[in-house]
């Protein structure tokens, strides 16, 4: 349900599951706009980025086991070490007749990706029978925030028309889903146009405590003529239950339901998917044109294109999956964060025997020449997950915008997600948030994990509890109310 393309062969995909799927007639089926630049004419384009490094798999990095007659529309994560994905598929014995969302892992972007403990990627999350979601869950795209993973996604109970809505589900694993009995957005409902797809394809984004969703509304008042655009709300709640802001041209404006008129598309495509660069200070969406995966640049407030488009080439068949962190920011280099991005896409490239989109496999590209940590906001943000040598001779770990200084070096190779030798100097005069000093004081509550409670007053989440060990710390056994009685920080670890 992610794209359009696929449907012109859902009647096959039947044959081939002996189960009904989600189709519409040829006529309403509208193929992504294929234009040089998804962008608006009245925001032109700004500085050229360099690129280097191009690159691709030599062959599928992800499918399903057995049965699965196509697999595209993913959503990609650098987790713990890993390679985490989400994709849309379809299981004959998952559940109901329809999509399911699957879940593989691997240790490399060019796979193979697979379910946990090198099994055949699990359905993790199919139809919902006698909810809005009843046949098909599709269109994944994960996030995490505060150790809760958000997976917004795409549901429908049946066929008809302008029936798909955006569902959430959360998890702390991200395996294992409690999803919200009603869908968070609909159809607007603005315009009804030949395409009858409705509201879907989400890409979330969290930035500054803001939840930013990105999505598809083929009733939206500034889609194309064939439905075509990508509207953007943004909340502070994750269910956009409350407090919700829609993009318009005036800018971000509270509304009071996810409903309310889109009055502005952010691109001329359907499918794509969003996250925010640090380093460039800018939202990137990527879509699908054609001569590849295009990369268009906002600025934080949607008001301009600072950067010219950049397209990572190749064939594709459905949109990309961006290579994200956690949190839906762009990933720094390991060997030049401040001066380099790596931007990969994972994306389906052929359409398949049921003529659905398939074989799933890596491009990237890398944006050379830039000045990621210029000032110290800046490079908090790049730098996030990143361990340097402080001052004090000890050890500074950057952790969601804040310095932890860790006095031991093998601690902090521990928690970072890469270590660097030299002081980035944008950090110097950063304030230190919390001091993890040797033996601090370490909590752990049943089902809770285990956290330091630092010099700031705050909990700190840790993950791996071995850390505690390392750091000569003794783990205290408290209950559940005696660990949640303290405030708590963003988590340690990879």
């Amino acid at each position: 349900m992610r794209g359009f393309r696929q449907r012109l062969g859902a009647a096959l995909v039947a044959v081939v599951l002996g189960a009904t799927v989600a189709a519409c007639s040829p006529g309403n089926a509208q193929p992504q706009t294929k234009t040089p630049d998804g962008g608006r004419p009245d925001a032109p384009a700004n500085l050229t980025l360099a690129t280097a490094a191009n690159r691709e798999s030599t062959g599928v990095v992800a499918q399903g086991g057995p049965g699965a007659p196509y697999n595209y529309g993913p959503t990609v994560m650098l987790d713990g070490g890993k390679v985490r994905m989400w994709w849309c598929s379809q299981y004959p014995d998952a559940g109901p007749p329809g999509d399911d969302i699957l879940y593989g892992e691997s240790t490399s972007l060019d796979g193979p990706f697979t379910g946990p403990g090198s099994t055949v990627p699990p359905a993790v999350l199919s139809g919902n029978p006698g909810q809005f979601d009843g046949m098909h869950t599709c269109d994944p795209s994960v996030v995490r925030a505060g150790g809760t993973y958000y997976l917004y996604y795409t549901g429908a109970a049946n066929d008809h028309a302008l029936g798909n809505a955006i569902g959430l589900a959360t998890s702390t694993d991200g395996l294992t889903w409690a999803r919200a009995d009603t869908p968070i957005v609909g159809p607007s409902h603005d315009v009804h146009r030949d395409n009858l797809y409705g509201t879907g394809q989400p890409s979330a984004v969290y930035l500054d405590g803001w939840f930013y969703l990105m999505f598809t509304d083929t009733s939206g008042k500034d889609a194309g003529w064939n439905g075509a655009g990508q509207f953007v709300l943004r909340a502070k709640d994750p269910r956009f239950a409350a407090g919700v802001e829609s993009l318009s041209d005036n800018g971000f404006t509270a509304v009071t339901s996810t409903t309310a008129p889109r009055t502005m598309s952010v691109v001329d495509a359907f499918s794509a998917e969003l996250e925010w660069s640090d380093a460039l200070g800018a939202f990137v969406i990527a879509h699908e044109t054609q001569d590849g995966t295009t990369l268009t640049f906002w600025n934080r407030d949607f008001t301009a294109h600072p950067y010219r488009a950049v397209v990572v080439p190749g064939p594709w068949e459905e949109g990309p999956g961006l290579v994200r962190r956690p949190d839906g920011h762009a990933p720094a280099s390991e060997s030049d964060p401040c001066g380099r991005i790596p931007v990969d896409v994972i994306r389906a490239t052929r359409l398949g025997e049921a003529h659905a989109p398939t074989d799933l496999r890596h491009y990237g590209l890398d944006l050379t020449g830039l000045t990621g940590c210029a000032d110290q906001q800046r490079a908090l943000g790049v730098l996030d997950g990143f361990a340097m040598p402080s001052p004090a001779r000890t050890m500074d770990l950057v952790v969601a915008g804040k310095v932890v200084r860790i006095d031991r070096r093998s601690v902090a190779e521990q928690l970072a997600t890469h270590v660097l030798d030299q002081r980035v100097g944008a950090l110097d005069g950063a304030p230190v948030a919390a001091h993890l000093s040797s033996g601090a004081r370490a909590l752990e509550a049943a089902g809770l994990g285990l956290g330091f409670l630092l010099d700031d007053g705050k909990l700190w989440p840790v993950h791996p509890a071995s850390v505690a060990s390392l750091n000569g710390s003794t783990v205290e056994l408290v209950s559940a109310a005696q660990w949640r009685a303290h405030p708590q920080a963003a988590p340690l670890g990879k």
